[in-house]
């Protein structure tokens, strides 16, 4: 079965689990970056992923079947789209050292990310990728992996990577975009049904800046000049009175978390949106908190969040695409 968490990821001193600290300093740009996310062509508040483009996670162990995961092949469009000479994506390098245990029953997402997480709860381990697809002949292959600590910092270093400035960082094994965890900041069911979410939550825009990015982020592929650097915290005023709105228990807790821990910015969307533990074989979700298009926390203004006051940006990152301010980006 798919893991229900036990327990919040990473160590209880990793960023991830930090509160936002009382009377934070705003960034000056703030009302300027929200005013970018009002611009998304979905004319949607933040909401949250829950049946597509989120992450399933999987409990394994030493019993469970271990498959040497092989790297999708980049077609010489795909390079082209890429900019890269490239002919895979990246595994990490500790991904490679040994098979990655996969349940029988595991599914990834879906949709076109197909990202897919395992955790053995014994040795505090995680497998994270982007792209896993269960090959007709039961093997699988995917763009990224990364294997990583449990009880670490959930925190990936640029300097870890031999990225050159430009490239995407799926080339070294990360499977968002911003070189974080893909298990960061999701929303799980367990905590949520628990009545309390500790840590941080990851959220997707489509204006994340271009070329910029900020701590826990190891990498960027935003395309918006002067947009919001990932790795951004964006806060949810905690004063604002959340009885004003129609929110069922689930989403006041998720409501409370990001008044508490804030939305850290981890990838680019077509959308503003946060991530729930993705379950596609059975409907977990329904009743406790409505997903994208749906009501919910969607009905929270865009007005009622800030951007927190951003550190100094590491100018580098993916350049394929880029868009001057105030403009959409597409890709």
């Amino acid at each position: 079965k798919q893991e229900i968490k036990k327990h919040r990821f990473f160590s209880d001193d990793s960023f991830w689990n930090q509160p936002v600290p009382d009377n934070p300093e705003i960034d000056s740009l703030s009302n300027y970056w929200i005013g970018l996310l009002k611009k998304d062509p979905s004319k949607k508040n933040f909401g949250i992923n829950t049946a597509a483009y989120t992450i399933p996670i999987y409990t394994v162990d030493e019993n469970t079947p271990k498959y040497k995961v092989k790297p999708y092949k980049l077609s010489e469009k795909e390079k082209e789209i890429w900019k890269t000479d490239r002919d895979y994506f990246g595994h990490g390098k500790e991904f490679d050292e040994d098979s990655v245990p996969i349940p029988d029953e595991s599914m990834s997402d879906p949709e076109s990310d197909h990202h897919l997480a395992l955790i053995n709860w014994k040795t505090n381990t995680v497998w994270d990728m982007w792209g896993a697809v269960k090959q007709p002949d039961g093997t699988w292959i995917s763009n990224t992996g990364m294997k990583y600590s449990l009880n670490g910092s959930g925190v990936f270093k640029t300097e870890e990577f031999k990225i050159i400035n430009g490239e995407s960082v799926h080339f070294h094994g990360p499977g968002r975009a911003s070189g974080v965890p893909i298990i960061a900041g999701l929303i799980l069911l367990d905590e949520v049904k628990a009545g309390e979410i500790n840590h941080k939550i990851a959220a997707a825009i489509r204006f994340n800046a271009f070329q910029e990015f900020v701590f826990p982020a190891a990498w960027s592929d935003g395309n918006v000049v002067g947009g919001i650097p990932e790795g951004s915290v964006i806060q949810l005023d905690p004063s604002l009175d959340l009885s004003k709105f129609n929110l069922l228990p689930g989403e006041l807790v998720i409501a409370r978390a990001l008044q508490k821990y804030g939305m850290v910015l981890v990838d680019n969307a077509g959308g503003n949106v946060l991530y729930a533990q993705g379950f596609y074989k059975e409907k977990l979700w329904n009743g406790i908190i409505r997903g994208w298009d749906s009501g919910g926390i969607e009905t929270i203004p865009l007005d009622h969040y800030r951007v927190l006051k951003v550190g100094e940006t590491v100018k580098k990152g993916d350049a394929r695409a880029k868009v001057n301010k105030n403009e959409t980006p597409v890709w």
